[in-house]
């Protein structure tokens, strides 16, 4: 699981010194930007003003507690990330750190990929074809030479969950450390994973799964993710990794891989 912490700084800045506040922050960014403890960083500001004062508040996302405090700051950049921010370190109402919780979501102002691709029936069609397919590809029918009568079905359980539909996957089969364990001893190579991410785009196209090219960016991304992904851990020297949820993809990218 992820160590991420965020640190929320609360600031109350005399309104006469906004202007230079935000310039202050403005150049310090650059040291954030650099950091590689940094995950990402965001300055907003209150939109309710009090009279004579502005309220900003400073999140930034560290790769752990410890980074921030035993890396950043004892890093080369923090003197001059601090230069800048030394000024208004007297107007600091609140400096916290704290961990995410798993009360986390999107709102439907943005439907999810899994809403965008039809739902479960899109899902069902995905697989049912893609596997039609596999099992027909001379590369690739071997590796699936014992394949359970319910695996298509399970795959498309995998795929709504992690494109933001209900978690009948997790609460069924597992999570993260469930899906990559069917991997390990398979030897995947690099011709056959390729051949798996054109399959399952012609299958996508076959389902009739939406053909935007924002929604087939976004499910082309997590395919060629987590394909190089089971092509590590079908390998010898794979660990396996800690128990970790499924993962949720979106209309963005995913971080670096951390196992």
């Amino acid at each position: 699981m992820t160590t991420e912490t965020v640190e929320y700084i609360r600031y109350r800045v005399p309104e006469d010194r906004s202007a230079e506040f935000l310039a202050a922050y403005t150049r310090a960014a650059g040291e954030l930007a650099a950091a590689p403890q940094c995950v990402d960083y965001e300055l907003a500001r209150c939109e309710e003003s009090t009279e004579g004062s502005e309220h900003y508040v400073l999140r930034i996302t560290w790769t752990s507690t410890e980074d921030h405090l035993e890396g950043f700051r004892k890093s080369e950049l923090f003197p001059a990330f601090f230069a800048e921010i030394r000024p208004y370190v007297e107007n600091i109402e609140e400096m916290r750190h704290y961990k995410p919780t798993a009360v986390r979501g999107t709102g439907s102002s943005v439907p999810s990929l899994y809403t965008w691709a039809g739902g479960a029936d899109a899902f069902s069609r995905l697989t049912s074809a893609f596997y039609d397919k596999v099992l027909k590809d001379d590369l690739l029918a071997p590796l699936f030479a014992d394949l359970a009568p319910d695996h298509a079905e399970h795959v498309a359980l995998w795929l709504s969950e992690v494109f933001g539909g209900p978690p009948a996957y997790s609460l069924t089969q597992g999570g993260h450390g469930h899906m990559v364990a069917k991997h390990f001893g398979k030897h995947i190579t690099e011709p056959q994973r390729r051949r798996w991410v054109n399959l399952i785009q012609d299958a996508a196209d076959e389902a009739g799964l939406p053909t935007d090219a924002e929604f087939r960016s976004a499910f082309l991304a997590y395919i060629e993710w987590g394909t190089r992904l089971a092509v590590y851990f079908s390998g010898p020297d794979a660990k396996p990794p800690a128990e970790q949820p499924v993962p949720h993809w979106n209309w963005g990218a995913m971080p670096p891989y951390r196992g």
